[in-house]
């Protein structure tokens, strides 16, 4: 079922100023439908394992640590991931939440240089799979240099000044504990759209659609030289 919030509605009431529009940063959280994937959800029960943040909502600047190429899930880290020609392209009914959480200029400006850092400096990280181990085992074992998507997530947003799990009993949350789920549930979360990724309304529907038919083509190229 896909569901999407009206995002063009009180356009007209919009300020004129651009410097006084909201900002806003953009979560996505998937469930490709993968061995790897699937293998995740046995544990935790739920619907989507897979977090990505972007600073835009047509998902071009999205950001996680996750697998470099398509076919080998253990090839993981830093990546920006590519909607039409990345992963997800070999994926199409790959299901999705985006949510989008409201923050100030410098909040959105802050957590893009945290990314940015990341980027210039991706060759020194590795993918935390102890850390998913820790999750199961609610402890933090956190290992230097190494993330899973949420964790990066969750920290590029610390780095930004946002503590979402900020609890006055328990304390600050780290975030080589946070889950997709955490940003699932959490109330300052406005969702945006549910459905498949594909059919997402702001994505661009003739690079889309070119991605569809260049993996038809490698396809159709394999099965004729097999």
């Amino acid at each position: 079922m896909t569901d999407m919030t009206d995002m063009t509605a009180g356009k007209s009431n919009r300020p004129k100023n651009p410097t006084n529009r909201p900002s806003y940063l953009y979560i996505l959280l998937t469930n490709t439908g993968t061995a790897f994937s699937r293998l995740i959800q046995c544990f935790t029960n739920a619907p989507y394992n897979h977090a990505s943040i972007a600073l835009d909502s047509e998902l071009n600047e999205l950001y996680s640590f996750g697998r470099k190429t398509a076919r080998n899930p253990l090839n993981a880290g830093f990546v920006q991931e590519d909607i039409y020609y990345g992963t997800y392209s070999y994926y199409q009914n790959t299901s999705c939440i985006l949510l989008r959480l409201q923050v100030t200029r410098q909040e959105k400006e802050a957590v893009a240089a945290a990314i940015e850092q990341f980027r210039l400096e991706q060759e020194r990280y590795s993918y935390n799979l102890i850390g998913l181990v820790g999750v199961l085992l609610n402890r933090d074992l956190e290992i230097p240099d190494a993330y899973f998507c949420s964790q990066f997530v969750a920290e590029v947003l610390r780095r930004g000044g946002l503590s979402l799990w900020n609890n006055p009993e328990t304390g600050v949350l780290p975030p080589a504990l946070v889950t997709p789920q955490h940003f699932h549930h959490d109330p300052r979360m406005e969702k945006v759209y549910e459905g498949k990724l594909a059919d997402y309304p702001e994505l661009d529907r003739h690079k889309l659609h070119a991605s569809y038919a260049k993996r038809y083509q490698s396809r159709t190229a394999a099965l004729k030289v097999n």
